[in-house]
């Protein structure tokens, strides 16, 4: 079996309905973008509120990995 490589980056979703909706967003973009996806990891998440102290949006940061494919 080959050695393979992966590249972890970590993105910030957001929804403002759930925490879950928002990692999936997250998961979702980067899906457009980059090939191979393989783990996603919910590292992190928050509340952006208003002045109020209302909740505006949840807050999910995600590390995502994908296989790195350089020469």
């Amino acid at each position: 079996m080959a050695e393979s490589v992966y590249k972890v980056i970590e993105l910030i979703g957001t929804s403002p309905e759930s925490w879950e909706k928002a990692a999936a967003a997250a998961v979702a973009r980067a899906g457009e973008t980059l090939r191979d996806l393989r783990v996603a990891e919910v590292v992190e998440l928050d509340l952006q509120l208003d002045a109020k102290g209302k909740v505006e949006a949840y807050r999910a940061k995600v590390k995502v990995s994908f296989k790195f494919e350089g020469s």
